[in-house]
C-alpha cells in the first residue's frame, strides 16, 4: 500500500505537466487578398461562391466545348496516367495507416492454441511411465490505455493525411485534364498554321514559277527571279517545319493517352473546327473562398493539422504509459486413461512504464515534430500564394488575349485586302516582286499572330480551369471515399 502511494506521488508532477502540454494549432492563417485585383473578362463573373452561380459548372466545363474528342482523350489519359494511379495507391496506403492508427487505441485479442504428447521416465523404480497428453488453449488480451492522448493524436494525424491523399487523387486528374486539353489545343493550331504556311508555300511556288518564266522570255532580271526562288524555298521549309511539329504533337498525344497512333490521327481529322471559347463559368469574389476549391491548398492544410497531431503524439511519448492485460486458459491432461481439466484466468498485471533515461531522445522527436509543423505551416502559406498567383495570372492573360483578338483579326483582314491588291498589280506589272513578298510577309505574320493569339487565349481558359481546382470541392475528400475507375464523367472534372 505504501509502495503505490508513493507512485501515485510521483506521478501527479508529471500528469500536470502532461495535461499543461498543448499542440500547436491545426490551422493557420495565410494572409489571402480581399479581392482579386486582376481584370475579369466578360465569360467570368464572380459568384457568392465558386460553382454556385447562373454560370457553367467547371465540373461540365469541358463539354461545354462542343468537342468529344476532347472529352475522350482526357478520360483515355486520366485511366492510364502514372501520376493518378500513383496518387490512387498513396489514398489506400494513407487509409490503411488510418487503420493500424485507429486499431492502437484498441485492446487486443489473441488465440493461443497447443497440444503435446509425451512419457516421463522415473530415473529409478520399475516400470514404465503413462504416455500423457496435454491439450491448451486461451486467449490473451492486452491494451495500452492512452492516458495522455499520443495514440488519439497519431489516429488523428493519419486520419488527416487520408483526406489529403483523396484530395491529392483529385488534384493528379485535375492536372492530367489541364495537360491533355493544353496539348490539343496546340494541335489543332498547329493544323491550322500547317494550312497557313502550306498555302504560302503553295503562293510563293507559284510566284517563283512564274518569274522563271518571264526570266526565259527576258521580261525579268535574273537577280529578281532568285529572289522569288529563295521565297519559295523559304516557305517550303517553314511548312515542312510546321508539319514535323504537328507530328510531334501527335506522338505526344499518344503517350498521354495510350491511344494507338492510327486512332488518334483518324479522330482529330475528323475532329469538327475548333470554335472560340464561348462556355462561362463563375469564380467566388473573394480568393479565400475560391482557394477552398483547390485540392493542392486543402491537402497542404491537412499537412499542417497532421503536423499539429504529430507534436501531440511526440509529446506524449515523454510520460509514462499504462498497459493492461488479461488471460483466458483451458488445460486438458491425460494420463493412464484419467482426464484431468483445468481452467484458468488472469486479469493483469496492471502495468506502468516510466520513462527516465533515454539520452534526449524524445526530447528530440518532440523538437523534430514542431519543426516539421512548422515547415508545413510555411509550406501551406506558399500554396495559397502561388494559387492566387496562379488565378490572377490566368485573368491577365484572359482579359490581355480578349484585349488582342479584335485588333489581330483587323490586322490579319487588312494584310490579307493589301497582299490581295498587290499580287494583281504584281501580275500587271505594276508592283514589283520585292513589294509583293513584303505584303505576303506581312499577311503571314498576322494569320500567324491571330492563330497563336487564339491558342494562348485557350491555355489561358485551362489555366484558369486549373488555378480554381477544376471543379473539385472538399466534400469529395471524405476519409471513406474511394476513388472510382476513371470515366468519361470523371473526365470532366
Amino acid at each position: 500500500m505504501r509502495n503505490t502511494r508513493l507512485i501515485a506521488s510521483a506521478l501527479v508532477p508529471l500528469m500536470l505537466g502532461a495535461c499543461a502540454l498543448h499542440s500547436p494549432p491545426d490551422k493557420v492563417s495565410a494572409n489571402t487578398p480581399s479581392q482579386w485585383f486582376a481584370p475579369l473578362p466578360t465569360q467570368v463573373q464572380t459568384a457568392g461562391l465558386p460553382h454556385k452561380g447562373t454560370l457553367t459548372d467547371l465540373t461540365q466545363w469541358w463539354q461545354q466545348q462542343g468537342d468529344p474528342l476532347l472529352v475522350e482523350l482526357i478520360s483515355a489519359a486520366q485511366a492510364v496516367n502514372p501520376t493518378v494511379a500513383t496518387a490512387r495507391s498513396r489514398i489506400e496506403q494513407a487509409r490503411a495507416t488510418r487503420v493500424a492508427a485507429g486499431a492502437a487505441l484498441l485492446p487486443s485479442l489473441d488465440a493461443t492454441a497447443s497440444i503435446s504428447r509425451g512419457r516421463t521416465q522415473p530415473a529409478t523404480g520399475p516400470g514404465a511411465a503413462p504416455v500423457i497428453t496435454t491439450a491448451q488453449t486461451g486467449l490473451q488480451a492486452a491494451w495500452e490505455i492512452d492516458v495522455f492522448g499520443g495514440r488519439l493524436a497519431g489516429r488523428d494525424a493519419a486520419t488527416e493525411r487520408l483526406a489529403g491523399a483523396q484530395a491529392q487523387w483529385h488534384d493528379a486528374r485535375v492536372s492530367v485534364a489541364a495537360e491533355v486539353a493544353n496539348q490539343y489545343y496546340s494541335l489543332r493550331t498547329c493544323r491550322q498554321l500547317e494550312a497557313v504556311t502550306q498555302s504560302d508555300a503553295t503562293s510563293r511556288g507559284e510566284t517563283a514559277r512564274l518569274s522563271d518564266l518571264s526570266t526565259k522570255a527576258g521580261f525579268t532580271a535574273p537577280a529578281t527571279d532568285a529572289l522569288a526562288r529563295a521565297s519559295a524555298a523559304e516557305a517550303s521549309a517553314r511548312a515542312t517545319q510546321q508539319r514535323a511539329q504537328c507530328e510531334l504533337d501527335i506522338k505526344a498525344l499518344v503517350a498521354l493517352t495510350g491511344l494507338a497512333e492510327p486512332d488518334i490521327r483518324q479522330k482529330v481529322a475528323q475532329a469538327p473546327e475548333p470554335r472560340a471559347q464561348a462556355a462561362m463559368f463563375s469564380i467566388a469574389s473573394v480568393p479565400a473562398d475560391a482557394l477552398t476549391q483547390r485540392p493542392d491548398v486543402f491537402n497542404a492544410e491537412r499537412e499542417v493539422a497532421a503536423a499539429s497531431a504529430d507534436v501531440g503524439s511526440a509529446q506524449a511519448e515523454r510520460y509514462p504509459r499504462l498497459s493492461l492485460s488479461g488471460s483466458i486458459g483451458n488445460s486438458r491432461f491425460r494420463s493412464g486413461g484419467v482426464t484431468t481439466t483445468l481452467d484458468t484466468w488472469s486479469i493483469g498485471p496492471l502495468a506502468l512504464s516510466l520513462p527516465l533515461f533515454d539520452g534526449g531522445r524524445r526530447a528530440a522527436d518532440v523538437d523534430a515534430a514542431r519543426a516539421r509543423y512548422e515547415e508545413a505551416a510555411a509550406l501551406y502559406r506558399a500554396r495559397v500564394r502561388q494559387a492566387v498567383r496562379e488565378v490572377e495570372e490566368a485573368l491577365v492573360n484572359l482579359q490581355s488575349t480578349g484585349a488582342r483578338e479584335g485588333d489581330a483579326q483587323t490586322a490579319v483582314a487588312g494584310y490579307r485586302a493589301s497582299f490581295t491588291g498587290t499580287e494583281a498589280r504584281y501580275r500587271n506589272g505594276l508592283a514589283s516582286l520585292v513589294e509583293l513578298e513584303d505584303a505576303r510577309r506581312a499577311q503571314l505574320g498576322a494569320e500567324t499572330t491571330l492563330a497563336s493569339l487564339q491558342r494562348e487565349r485557350l491555355s489561358a481558359w485551362v489555366a484558369l480551369y486549373r488555378a480554381m481546382g477544376g471543379g473539385w470541392t472538399p466534400a469529395m475528400a471524405g476519409p471513406e471515399a474511394t476513388p472510382a475507375a476513371p470515366s468519361i464523367a470523371q473526365a470532366r472534372p
